[in-house]
């Protein structure tokens, strides 16, 4: 049997309380090797008050949990009447589990899977910088950090070729 992710409800401001409760009754009940992780969607949200900057966690989908767990059941018991559980997410009484694309892109707005940035430019191109304190310079990429999503390029600043770390999405190629 394979492990996949499902969708629980539960009653909205109790995912928290949903997660650590499933956890706990994970380890009580022995199901560790049929269910694995549990997750409430969140995201950064920068909110800036009083010209301060400050990184909030925001719920993603409010009033739902995702579970990866092997489908038994026995696991579906444990999820089911966990409190604050309202139930599965799915058509007619068998819960559906989410396509692996779903789940990449659910993990990915988390931050827990990278995305790589695509980026059509080599060692060797010009580019603009089209955002940032250097916006408007043009330069010529030196380094590409692909793991990072980090060019080097080299600017001419006061006269002197000076380099640069810039993100992916700063700079834009000039046409060959």
């Amino acid at each position: 049997m394979e492990k996949q992710w499902y969708v629980v409800h539960t009653y909205a401001g109790y995912e928290n309380k949903v997660k650590a409760n499933l956890e706990k009754r994970v380890e009580s009940m022995n199901m560790e090797d049929n269910i694995f992780r549990v997750i409430v969607p969140m995201e950064d949200e920068i909110q800036i008050k009083e010209g301060k900057k400050k990184i909030l966690k925001k719920k993603i989908f409010p009033g739902y949990v995702l579970v990866e767990m092997n489908l038994t059941d026995a696991s579906w018991y444990v999820v089911r009447n966990t409190p604050g559980v309202t139930g599965f997410v799915g058509t007619g009484a068998k819960p559906v589990p989410l396509k692996e694309t779903e789940v990449e892109q659910i993990l990915q707005q988390m931050g827990f899977s990278e995305r790589q940035p695509k980026i059509n430019v080599a060692v060797g191109s010009s580019v603009r910088v089209v955002e940032g304190p250097f916006e408007n310079c043009m330069g010529v990429i030196d380094a590409i950090d692909a793991s990072k999503g980090k060019l080097r390029v080299m600017l001419s600043i006061f006269g002197r070729e000076t380099p640069v770390e810039l993100e992916y999405y700063q700079v834009k190629k000039l046409s060959d």
